[in-house]
């Protein structure tokens, strides 16, 4: 059954929940955000994809800023490049292409915000979709993904997740980890040191003002 447009989550949210589910809340469920170096720096390297338009030269027509959406599914998004390929059947084939600062990552949240995307493709486009494609912008070079049965699996499965957190309303407690907490641009928002009782950072920042 198709979805309102309001029940539909970003596919952003996915990477955000494999990444930490209490960020994604505090993003999706709370509404907070703050920049930092990183995130500023993925943002420049998007710009060149977020602008929509249309180009085409030895066999590939790309298409920038794509809006996506998967009903079924409950996502919705937009996809920095899609390539489509023409087969020598004069058939074009979609290929879907991430941009991402920084260099690969050890967890698969770029790869399942890749296959969302792919999946969107297949339901709009009523094809099949067996790869797409990260870009780094530190290494400066693609990763060829594969849309497997596994990672198609593991989508599903953070879609799942994912949309029953944001439809709880409720946000994870915080757990301070060095590794994940240092570099996320949230820190000082999430306050993982302070608040281990699972508050919300509303609650927090209003007791700060009360304090003052």
């Amino acid at each position: 059954m198709d979805m309102d447009d309001e029940a539909l989550i970003p596919l952003s949210a996915l990477q955000h929940y494999l990444y930490c589910p209490r960020q994604c809340a505090l993003i999706h469920v709370e509404q907070l955000w703050a920049e930092s170096q990183h995130t500023g720096e993925g943002r420049l390297l998007h710009d060149k994809a977020d602008k929509p338009k249309m180009e085409r030269r030895k066999g590939v027509r790309t298409v920038t800023a794509m809006p996506l959406a998967q009903p079924l599914l409950g996502i919705t998004g937009v996809a920095d490049v899609v390539e489509f390929h023409m087969g020598e059947d004069g058939v074009e084939r979609p290929y879907p292409v991430e941009y991402k600062r920084g260099r690969p990552k050890p967890h698969q949240a770029d790869e399942v915000q890749l296959c969302a995307q792919a999946l969107c493709l297949e339901h709009m486009l009523n094809c099949q979709i067996p790869e797409g494609a990260l870009y780094y912008g530190e290494t400066r070079r693609r990763i060829v993904v594969s849309f497997d049965e596994a990672l198609r699996s593991l989508t599903c499965q953070t879609i799942e997740a994912t949309r029953a957190m944001v439809a709880s309303g409720h946000t994870p407690s915080a757990t301070y980890s060095a590794k994940l907490c240092d570099n996320c641009s949230l820190l000082d928002l999430c306050q993982p040191r302070l608040l281990h009782r699972g508050e919300s950072v509303q609650h927090w920042l209003r007791a700060q003002l009360k304090g003052e």
